[in-house]
């Protein structure tokens, strides 16, 4: 990629950006429905203990963040006419697909059988979806080296992500509950195996005609380039504030179907609290890019981050408030998930452009890689703390089982107070942020 740019670069057709947004529906429905489901599917329905839960949702995504940053120096060494990125799309997309339509369609068998199905999966789910999502989260930092055309191009995409989340996170329970059992497990795995399916095809002949730039990896050995990206300051900040609320946003997506079950008594509440928190992001999405275009994105991540925050503690009086409460509660932290999306990943390809320019190397498949490692493992984190809290609160597993107040309270604890917590002390790493527009701009001077 030219790191010289005499002349601001030229807009991105909409079409462009509309289909690289929708590689959001790939990763919107599988990042959202294992988070959601999977764990009540393994204390519920398999009926394995919490913990033991926790550790199978954990295992996968902890080897993803090993195997986030070789796929991204794979990616930067690759060579086809397509461009680097776009044939791992095609290529890793249909594998998930596939992966996934088998996660939930164990046969019956012994319970320590049918828990290892579901680990084996998920690893398979998870060794596709990273060989997806580096490439494809790599692709704004060599469409375009515009600071503002990313945050467009990210409004794009994240308002995909935000419909496709809504409608994974919304439809997926109401699929299970109507088939019921594992029967109805088993379709609605296989119905979001379709809907990523078609966010796969659509990314990769939406992208054909994107910029693609010319990728130059940086010499020396993958542990080389590490060392440098962990010597970005900036980066390694912006990183670390995003993991921690990737944790807090694991913790409520954990969190959901009990809280709606095991709390307010009401199968059909998981859909309504989900709504409430995704929805936001539909229509305030571009509305927090035009904050960031007027005060910079730092400082919209910080005010989306305290929307979160206040959201999530008024929501903490979940087993005492009214619902109207608990819904203006969930409503609010929807308000600020909008931004803590849209902000962080209009960002990372600043660090990633900074970095090309300081060293002379685009090595941005290696940042994407260590970024996407690292959103992976806070939230496969998530559910596993939320899994540790359940345990410690006494939950019971098992299909109807009755919970003792201990894990009414622990529901309520993990589902809205931790991530509250988490989001707050996030913003220590954020505040000391310093790349803002014309430092970013100046990297393409």
């Amino acid at each position: 990629m030219s790191l010289d740019h005499a002349r601001p670069a030229p807009a991105l057709p909409r079409s462009v950006r509309i289909g690289y947004g929708s590689g959001s529906v790939a990763t919107g429905a599988f990042g959202t429905v294992p988070g959601l489901m999977l764990l009540p599917y393994l204390t519920d329905e398999v009926g394995i203990a919490a913990l033991a839960a926790g550790v199978v949702v954990f295992l996968p995504k902890a080897w993803d963040v090993l195997l986030n940053p070789v796929a991204g120096r794979i990616s930067d060494r690759t060579v086809d006419p397509r461009g680097p990125r776009r044939p791992w799309l095609l290529r890793a997309g249909v594998a998930l697909a596939v992966c996934f339509a088998l996660l939930f369609a164990a046969p019956d068998m012994a319970t320590g059988l049918e828990a290892a199905w579901v680990l084996v999966m998920f690893l398979a789910c998870a060794s596709a979806y990273a060989f997806f999502q580096v490439p494809y989260v790599s692709m704004p930092a060599e469409m375009t080296p515009s600071y503002d055309e990313r945050t467009r191009l990210m409004t794009w995409r994240v308002a995909i992500l935000a419909f496709t989340i809504l409608l994974a996170g919304a439809t997926a329970p109401l699929i299970r509950d109507a088939a019921g059992g594992r029967d109805g497990y088993r379709l609605m795995g296989v119905a979001m195996a379709v809907v990523i399916l078609v966010g796969v095809l659509a990314a990769y002949r939406g992208t054909r005609h994107a910029p693609l730039g010319t990728v130059q990896p940086g010499a020396g050995t993958l542990r080389d380039q590490l060392r440098v990206v962990a010597g970005a300051r900036d980066f390694r900040l912006l990183l670390t504030t995003f993991v921690i609320q990737a944790l807090a946003v694991g913790c409520v997506l954990a969190g959901v179907d009990y809280l709606a079950e095991d709390v307010l008594d009401s199968k059909g509440a998981v859909t309504v609290l989900f709504a409430c928190f995704v929805g936001p992001a539909l229509l305030l999405t571009p509305i927090w890019s035009s904050i960031g275009q007027r005060i910079g994105k730092k400082k919209g991540f910080v005010a989306s981050s305290l929307f979160l925050a206040v959201g999530s503690l008024v929501a903490a009086l979940a087993d005492v408030a009214p619902f109207g409460v608990l819904v203006g509660a969930v409503v609010l932290m929807g308000v600020g998930y909008a931004g803590c999306q849209v902000f962080p990943m209009a960002m990372m390809p600043d660090a990633a452009a900074v970095d090309a320019r300081r060293t002379g190397s685009n090595r941005v498949g290696v940042y994407t890689g260590v970024w996407t490692a690292g959103e992976t493992f806070g939230l496969a984190l998530g559910p596993a703390v939320f899994a540790v809290v359940l345990q410690l609160g006494g939950y019971r597993s098992g299909s109807g089982a009755v919970q003792p107040d201990s894990a009414v309270t622990a529901i309520v604890l993990g589902f809205a107070l931790l991530p509250a917590l988490l989001v707050l002390v996030s913003l220590w790493w954020l505040a000391r942020y310093r790349l803002e527009a014309d430092v970013v701009e100046g990297a393409h001077a």
